[in-house]
């Protein structure tokens, strides 16, 4: 029964989003010939048609993505995948031990590391490139990519490690344990993310435009907000993609830039941007996500702890579970595996609280750096990045965790009449 179950909501995501992909693309190509009106003179048709196009071919991507992803699935599960990695793992280490665990992780880490692989380089190579936004050159993509691997090795192998341990010694509610220890480790490589581990790719300086870091640093004196320095992220080596964001935790937070974002933007606009993010701090929105994520993880494996102890969870996916020792790796992948699929159903609610706090961000940056200052920014990070002006509401519903163009662009005018753009 639940072999059946499993098929049918693979069969209805892989529908869903094959529908979802011919909306957007229909709706892109549609408008592709004409920008629409509240962007006509801000906007030329060759960026709007590039934005169309680039659009398209990254929906049709993710379309190959997908069925490759439950092709990979099935093969793992029904076809026996993993009873494959078992028998390796068993070769060289005793069945059920943490050793015969993390073996098998590693196993399935390499598999999908190699199936992977090419559809990267697609990415960054084809797809990127034939926009002119790939910078990133094939020893760049090599060394990022060991770098990766390594680093991967480093952090995830322990804490599944420790993990796994939990599962065999703490009793039945080893995933109280297991919860607690996942989100201190999380909490942990959020602190240390922006010293240890983001500098491994890139490099990053302090802002040296004297005249913008006065600028910002009257903005976070206004917003009461303390920050670890603001500094300036080489993104340009890889991408011509421009962004803006916050890392860290407590007093280890920074402020970030990328280089093509200060390229492109005039003072005043940078300071909306900025204002817009502290518009997520002052809302408490971070905190708020860490929240409700570890409630999520919580229940997560609340009932992962009990799914391990259900033989049809096993047999029912294909997979032979282990008669005499521990299955807690095979009880973790197939969770990670199959759970998904079941939940994609309801990316919309996620993608909509995610859309709510965009819009209250965005309240905020307009009382503290003008409405028309954070439009004329958007617009230009629209342009540079190629994003669509005419997405159908359906694909955005589910995709996306910001308010589509139109619809922000909309929101900022009716806000901006309200209050006149101007610093408070």
């Amino acid at each position: 029964m639940f072999t059946v179950l499993f098929l049918a909501f693979l069969a209805l995501g892989l529908a869903l989003r094959v529908w979802l992909a011919q909306r957007q693309i229909h709706s892109v190509m549609k408008h592709r010939n004409s920008v629409p009106e509240a962007f006509a003179d801000k906007i030329t048709l060759s960026a709007h048609q590039k934005a169309a196009d680039y659009t398209a071919a990254r929906v049709r991507f993710g379309l190959v993505n997908s069925f490759i992803s439950a092709a990979v699935l099935i093969g793992f599960t029904l076809l026996g995948g993993l009873n494959k990695l078992v028998a390796i793992a068993t070769q060289w280490f005793t069945p059920g031990s943490v050793s015969h665990a993390l073996a098998i992780f590693s196993l399935f880490g390499i598999i999908g590391f190699l199936i992977e692989l090419p559809l990267d380089l697609w990415r960054t190579f084809k797809l990127e490139a034939s926009f002119n936004f790939n910078r990133t050159t094939p020893s760049a993509f090599a060394t990022d990519t060991l770098k990766t691997l390594v680093l991967s090795g480093i952090f995830m192998l322990p804490i599944a490690a420790l993990i796994v341990w939990l599962m065999q010694t703490t009793g039945a509610y080893w995933w109280v344990w297991a919860w607690a220890s996942l989100l201190t480790f999380q909490l942990l490589m959020m602190l240390i993310y922006p010293t240890v581990i983001a500098p491994v790719f890139n490099k990053f300086t302090p802002l040296a435009d004297a005249e913008l870091k006065k600028r910002i640093d009257g903005l976070l004196k206004r917003c009461g907000f303390a920050s670890n320095g603001v500094f300036v992220m080489d993104g340009s080596k890889r991408s011509a993609h421009g962004n803006a964001y916050f890392t860290g935790l407590s007093k280890n937070k920074r402020i970030v830039f990328y280089d093509t974002l200060l390229a492109r933007l005039n003072p005043e606009q940078i300071e909306a941007v900025l204002a817009h993010e502290l518009g997520h701090f002052k809302h408490k929105h971070i905190s708020k996500r860490l929240f409700w994520m570890s409630l999520m993880s919580l229940a997560g494996f609340a009932l992962l702890g009990w799914l391990a102890t259900q033989s049809w969870f096993y047999e029912q996916l294909g997979v032979n579970p282990l008669l005499n020792g521990s299955n807690a790796a095979l009880a973790i992948l197939l969770f990670m595996l199959v759970v998904p699929e079941f939940i994609f159903p309801l990316s919309p609610m996620a993608a909509h609280l995610s859309r709510k706090q965009e819009f209250e961000a965005d309240a905020f940056a307009v009382k503290t750096a003008g409405a028309e200052a954070l439009k004329s920014a958007l617009v230009k990070l629209y342009e540079d990045n190629a994003s669509t002006l005419t997405p159908d509401p359906l694909h955005s519903a589910f995709y996306d965790s910001h308010p589509p163009a139109p619809v922000r662009i909309a929101q900022l005018e009716q806000l901006g009449a309200l209050r006149p753009s101007s610093s408070v």
